[in-house]
């Protein structure tokens, strides 16, 4: 049997949809806390960031039984701005530790970082927005030529600012 990784989401992968979108299935998962981690609003996106930080926690979900090619997709999804790295999670069902790859903000001193990223807030403000863009950046990777997640992301919001009536 093939190789299979844990991933730690926290984000905008906590929605079911955007992962189907990406890995064309919903893997099963377990809610989780990541310890010792805060998870930051980023000046300019919708999505977070997650950075080391003491005496914090970061609850997210762990997605089980992700093979190989499925991380490569999440890896080109999550592109520059994020470094994936290990970490030791808390399953919630239980005490269970687990390893699991998680996507950390790759500029530790990164001055667009702020407070704190709610997942149900950015669920009713841009989920909608978010997955026409996840679908886009799938269509994109189909290409011969295709753009890293970064410009498709400032692409698809660009053109959503410029469609937008004046105020």
């Amino acid at each position: 049997m093939a190789a299979t990784l844990n991933v730690f989401v926290y984000g905008s992968l906590l929605a079911d949809d955007v992962v189907r979108a990406l890995l064309n299935r919903v893997p099963p998962s377990s809610p989780a806390l990541l310890p010792e981690f805060h998870r930051f609003s980023i000046k300019d996106r919708v999505y977070p960031a997650i950075l080391p930080l003491p005496k914090h926690t970061v609850a997210g979900k762990v997605l089980m039984g992700i093979t190989v090619p499925e991380l490569d997709v999440l890896d080109t999804f999550e592109d520059v701005e994020y470094a994936r790295t290990t970490v030791q999670v808390t399953l919630l069902d239980g005490s269970d530790k687990l390893e699991a790859e998680a996507y950390v903000w790759s500029n530790k001193h990164d001055p667009n970082l702020y407070g704190d990223w709610d997942f149900e807030e950015w669920k009713q403000k841009h989920m909608d927005d978010f997955l026409k863009m996840t679908v886009g950046f799938v269509e994109e990777l189909e290409r011969p030529e295709s753009k890293p997640r970064v410009a498709t992301y400032e692409s698809f919001y660009r053109q959503d600012a410029d469609n937008s009536p004046a105020p």
